[in-house]
């Protein structure tokens, strides 16, 4: 019989083939190749399983095994299948695994669940490829449908309806992939820590108690583009210099603001981007999390004044959208308790945390109980090629999932 450990670890290991960066990490974007490629094998490992596999109208997948009572709400466990450019194999997909393997120790064990199961394969949490992360799971709460999905656009400028469209979805039917919170009983995600405090602590999972709000802002400014050596330098509108005046000064709001609030800029787009040509135009992301909410917004706030004060003094238009807000989360306490107990029944080393990433499991706790776990991380390395979790110890979360789903499906 095949160990949890081995399962999990062909899991993986298979789903780390598809990748659009083969030896330079997991580059798998939603509704890509390599998207198609990573469905179907989940799809057919599903099936295996003898589960019943739907895929929604934006292309999340749902293994469900059927209880004794069809009608009940259901527990869904799961995670994400996309990636970052150049990321690990471990994002997303180790909630995914432990899913499926949860229902093959359940099949093992001949057990009968009283409440439905579902394992759920996300797409497109990242926000990578349309700038808007936990898009999926955003969808199925209800929190946004149609209209924005036509709104997000890729680099290319395509929106995320017409990549849906091109990989067989639909975008015109997103409210069909809206979740009837009363038909929802539970949602819970194991994930990779993607920080360094298991492995330092020398622990084997976390149990996440708050996850911090996320704001994610798109901010662009507008110039006008001019010879580099004929323009004069009290006649320019230089966006890039706008924008870097903007950018320099954001880690100081962040840190001042307290409660551990970080901001980030991870992305920058330059037009006409030439080396002799004044910088017309300017895009670029800022990533803001705390775990309090009067924090967070204080920042965003900030940010926005500061790059209206700075625009105007340099005669530079700006343009600023918020594709994402969501306030920090307080997951459910008994089933954090439920996890706590069988972490404890187990032997096993834990701690309680905060999550400083942002996960599905924060947005579906707007429509039902959840909980989460989190596995070390190989020196907290994450969003990088050489992320790591030790198969073991995925496995070990996973037992401690087995035993809180066991518990919430009552076999």
């Amino acid at each position: 019989m095949e160990t949890s450990t081995s399962r999990i670890q062909r899991h993986l290991e298979q789903l780390a083939e598809y990748t659009a960066t083969p030896g330079q990490g997991t580059t798998r974007m939603s509704y890509s190749e390599q998207d198609k490629q990573a469905r179907d094998y989940l799809k057919q490992e599903m099936r295996a399983l003898g589960l019943q596999v739907r895929e929604d109208a934006i292309g999340n997948i749902y293994g469900r095994l059927e209880g004794q009572q069809p009608d009940l709400p259901v527990v869904i466990v799961g995670s994400h299948f996309d990636s970052v450019p150049h990321g690990g194999a471990f994002d997303g997909p180790a909630g995914i695994v432990t899913g499926l393997d949860v229902v093959a120790r359940i099949r093992e064990q001949n057990l009968t669940p009283k409440y439905p199961l579902e394992v759920i394969a996300l797409v497109e949490e990242e926000g990578t490829s349309f700038g808007r992360g936990l898009m999926a799971s955003s969808v199925i709460t209800g929190l946004i449908g149609t209209k924005e999905l036509y709104q997000l656009k890729d680099r290319q400028g395509v929106s995320a309806a017409q990549r849906m469209a091109e990989a067989g979805f639909n975008a015109d039917h997103a409210s069909q992939a809206v979740l009837d919170p009363k038909k929802v009983k539970a949602f819970l995600e194991l994930h990779i820590e993607q920080g360094p405090v298991l492995e330092q602590a020398n622990e084997d999972i976390g149990i996440v108690e708050t996850i911090v709000g996320i704001s994610q802002l798109e901010i662009k400014l507008t110039g006008k583009a001019g010879h580099a050596g004929t323009t004069p330098m009290n006649m320019r509108a230089d966006a890039l210099v706008c924008a870097s005046q903007i950018i320099s000064h954001i880690p100081e709001l962040a840190k001042a603001a307290g409660d551990n609030t970080v901001a980030t800029v991870g992305r920058l787009s330059v037009l006409p981007n030439g080396a002799n040509v004044i910088p017309s135009e300017v895009t670029f992301s800022v990533d803001i999390r705390s775990k309090n909410d009067v924090a967070l917004r204080k920042v965003i706030e900030q940010i926005i004044e500061l790059t209206e004060q700075v625009s105007n003094s340099l005669a530079i238009s700006s343009d600023i959208v918020q594709p994402l807000y969501v306030q920090p989360t307080e997951l459910n306490s008994d089933i954090y308790q439920l996890m706590q107990q069988h972490a404890s029944d187990q032997n096993l080393r834990f701690r309680s945390m905060v999550s400083g990433a942002g996960h599905d499991t924060m947005i579906f706790a707007g429509i039902t109980q959840t909980g989460l776990i989190f596995v070390p991380s190989r020196n907290g390395l994450s969003h990088h090629p050489d992320e790591w979790t030790d198969y073991a110890q995925i496995a070990r979360g996973a037992d401690v999932m087995f035993a809180t789903v066991k518990s919430l499906i009552e076999c």
